[in-house]
């Protein structure tokens, strides 16, 4: 817990998104998920998505919702946060670094054409 703590204070907003993914690939070490299979990753990657989605849905919205479930759920920024880091384990797992596949998408990205379907 002290190491862990120890690299969360490092955590600030000047660090890249290259220091962020390498704080989580510490973090993962010291908890001992770095060993996970990709697999059982992806399932978890999957299930904060849909996290994320019923937080949208229960502060976004005005979609019923379950009221005994309605505290259920974290606040969106949570639910963001854990995508993020989940996100983050798939990559570190496959070793992609975020900002390179980030920019070399976007340089795709900027010669599409963007509007609605007819």
């Amino acid at each position: 817990m002290e190491k862990q703590l120890e690299l969360w204070n490092k955590l600030n907003e000047k660090n890249s998104l290259r220091e962020v993914q390498e704080y989580i690939n510490n973090v993962n070490e010291i908890r001992g998920f770095n060993s996970q299979e990709i697999t059982k990753t992806m399932l978890l990657l999957t299930e904060e998505i849909g996290e994320l989605a019923k937080a949208i849905r229960k502060e976004a919205t005005d979609m019923a919702i379950d009221v005994d479930k309605k505290y259920n759920y974290d606040k969106v920024e949570g639910e963001i946060s854990d995508v993020f880091y989940v996100l983050s384990c798939v990559c570190n797992k496959l070793n992609i670094d975020i900002f390179n596949c980030l920019k070399e998408k976007e340089k795709k990205n900027i010669s599409r054409v963007w509007k609605k379907a007819d």
